[in-house]
């Protein structure tokens, strides 16, 4: 137990602070069924519903099964075009329809678009799907991306520069008052 004294209180806060912060995101992980459950609206398709920049939660604990016409949804493109990674689309629920296997097949369309765009829009299987959209904020994703890579490791660098010298500064103070 003494060792544990011998740690400084700044230490000891930031620490909390740290395992405060993974409890927060594991919970959100948990809780939303996703790695990530926050998405940033990047293009007009789906105004006036969404606009560019809003930022939306989305849960993939509502099942694929469960979807119907008029949810929005986050879904992975279906047809890439080759040799580039899918894009991440949120658009509405159009209509559901079977496979041939009996697969459920979900067609999409933003309210913007005059139709659903085949290889886009659909054909939307389980695999593609990623969540419904549950909350909206508007515009707050205008923030998160004027905070994205660089921005956001220079102001953790500023951050901890900070900490250190108001660290540095109690130090001072404590030891010109002994």
């Amino acid at each position: 137990m003494q060792g544990i004294s011998k740690i400084p209180n700044e230490i000891k806060y930031v620490a909390v602070i740290v395992i405060a912060v993974v409890i927060i995101w594991v919970g959100i992980q948990i809780a939303f069924g996703v790695i990530n459950p926050f998405y940033v609206v990047a293009s007009e398709s789906m105004v006036p519903k969404l606009k560019v920049g809003d930022f939306v939660v989305i849960n993939h604990n509502i099942p694929y099964n469960s979807l119907k016409i008029g949810d929005i949804i986050v879904f992975k493109e279906p047809v890439p075009d080759k040799g580039q990674e899918p894009e991440t689309i949120v658009h509405r629920v159009r209509a559901i329809g079977i496979d041939s296997l009996g697969n459920k097949v979900i067609v999409t369309k933003g309210d913007a678009n005059p139709d659903s765009i085949p290889g886009i829009d659909y054909p939307i299987m389980h695999d593609n799907y990623i969540g419904k959209v549950v909350y909206v904020i508007p515009q707050l994703g205008l923030i998160t991306r004027a905070i994205s890579p660089p921005v956001n490791y220079i102001l953790i660098a500023v951050i901890l520069v900070i900490l250190f010298v108001l660290m540095k500064k109690g130090k001072e103070k404590k030891t010109s008052s002994v």
